[in-house]
Formats: structure tokens, C-alpha cells, sequence
């Protein structure tokens, strides 16, 4: 992508919905690389790291969160209109996060467990990726996301060429790294098979199984694996709490989950009883 006719340099801006920060703190983050960045970008508009504001329109959007408010819808449509490519970061961007979990319990119990106020807290029913509510050019997935996928990222809109970013599982980046599987070796439950790469297979290096925080690969058979866990004797509970993490509402997982009833166990006041296994 070639920098707008008005501006020597790509226009960045960088807005946060419903999130913790860290992947915004991945570009702060970049180091070695960070003065680079602001040399061949202009930072046009990044809260996180500057009150200087500047409207736009942008070259480039970087939207972090997950949209959770009334506020927030509207934001989001502001942000499509004034970017020229949008690109979500981070499991709250791409996959609902954490917050998504209250999209399948009683979200006004849970605000009233929450707020000794409930009314005067505005949210939505349903915490959503951006996705849902306005067209997405590019995603980088991950909590948070890899600093070499964004600099890869950063560097097509530079060269003017789509992203160079691995589409394969966390299970390709083990067998790189010469590491033993955990599933077979030591029988840890593990969404390597079923998840996206890109995290360098951090959890398996460490002897834990991926908990799938860059999500669902697609089209990997989320369901195939969790009848597979089942299988293999796992609790229900077990299997469902794997699934339901970081990315739970991306499908397939939000398959998965919905299917074994984490809903109905996602332990908030007002939610139902916990429905059958598959």
C-alpha cells in the first residue's frame, strides 16, 4: 500500500476499545526497531503513547479491543471511515477476548455482581470482535500480539505488498524447535493442532500445553479434537475450559464451547445450570 498523495509518510493512528493495552505496549515495545518506525511512519494519532492528536483520515488504523459498549459500535464505524486499511491486534480485536465469555451468561447479572451501580454503567449484551461490525483488512492475532508479525506487518505497507505471515499451526512451530510433543509425551491437553501460529510455540517449549491465545486456525477441526480430548477420558469441564480462553467466541471454538456448555458454566450469578456434554 503506497502512502496518500497529501503525506510523504503512512499516517498511523492507533485506538483502543474494551482491553488491557499490551498490544498497543507491542509497539511501544519494538526497541531496536521503534526509531525506524517513527522515521518512516508518521504517528499521527496513539493515546497510549502521546497526547499530541491528529485527526484523520490515516493510512493505517490499529484498533485493539473488543467492542463492549454502546460507545464503542459508534467508534468503530468513525474509525472504517477514516482509515484506509484497518487492522485489528490482539484476541480482544479478533476473537471478542475475555469479555466475550459474558455472551453466554446473563450479562445484567453479571454487571450487577460487578458494579455497585449497574445502572450507571452502559454495555452491551454481547461483547463482539470488530469484525462483526465493520470490515476488517488485516488481523494480527495473539494476547498480545508477536512484535515480528507487526514489523512484518509495518513493512508491507511500506513495500506496498500483502503480509508475509505464517498460516499454519502452533504444532509446525514445535516440530522447528525440535520440541517434544507435550499431548504424546506427557499427556497434557493441548490446542496446538487446532491453533493459529505465531506465539513460537512458547507454552509447549515451557512443558504446558497452547491455550490457543492466537485462536482457531481455520479451517482446523476444533471439534474433531475436542471429541479426541473426550476421547481420551477428559472430563467435560476439562475440555471446555481449554477451548473457552482468550479467543473462546472465534469460531470454531465458539462451536466447541457452545457444544460442551461453558455457557451455562461460565460461573456468574444468574447463569444457569451447566448443560450436558457433547
Amino acid at each position: 500500500m503506497a502512502p496518500t498523495a497529501t503525506h510523504t509518510r503512512p499516517r498511523v493512528a492507533v485506538a483502543k476499545l474494551a482491553s488491557c493495552d499490551g498490544c498497543q505496549l507491542t509497539l511501544l515495545d519494538l526497541e531496536d526497531e521503534l526509531l525506524d518506525v517513527a522515521e518512516r511512519f508518521e504517528i499521527a494519532d496513539f493515546p497510549e503513547a502521546s497526547s499530541r492528536r491528529s485527526p484523520g483520515p490515516y493510512d493505517v488504523v490499529f484498533v485493539e479491543g473488543a467492542v463492549s459498549t454502546p460507545e464503542q459500535a459508534e467508534q468503530v464505524q468513525e474509525l472504517r471511515r477514516e482509515a484506509r486499511l484497518l487492522v485489528t491486534i490482539g484476541a480482544c480485536a479478533t476473537a471478542g477476548g475475555i469479555q466475550a465469555l459474558r455472551n453466554w451468561a446473563d450479562h445484567d447479572a453479571f454487571r450487577a455482581a460487578v458494579y455497585e451501580h449497574p445502572e450507571y454503567v452502559e454495555s452491551l449484551a454481547r461483547a463482539t470482535p470488530v469484525s462483526e461490525h465493520v470490515h476488517v483488512d488485516a488481523e494480527l492475532r495473539g494476547c498480545p500480539i508477536d512484535p515480528g508479525q507487526l514489523l512484518e506487518l509495518l513493512t508491507a505497507v511500506l513495500l506496498g505488498r500483502r503480509p508475509q505471515i505464517r498460516d499454519e499451526a502452533v504444532c509446525r512451530e514445535c516440530k522447528r524447535k525440535g520440541l517434544v510433543c507435550v499431548e504424546v509425551a506427557q499427556g497434557i491437553a493441548c490446542l496446538g493442532p487446532v491453533t493459529q501460529s505465531g506465539c513460537g510455540a512458547l507454552c509447549p517449549a515451557y512443558g504446558r500445553g497452547c491455550y490457543g491465545c492466537f485462536g482457531p486456525r481455520r479451517p482446523g477441526n476444533a471439534k474433531g479434537w475436542s471429541r479426541a480430548l473426550l476421547a481420551q477420558g477428559r472430563p467435560p469441564e476439562e475440555v471446555w475450559r481449554l477451548f473457552a480462553g482468550f479467543t473462546a467466541y472465534a469460531e470454531p471454538f465458539r462451536a466447541v464451547v457452545t457444544e460442551l456448555g461453558v455457557a451455562k458454566a461460565a460461573a456468574g450469578p444468574g447463569s444457569p445450570d451447566r448443560a450436558g456434554t457433547a
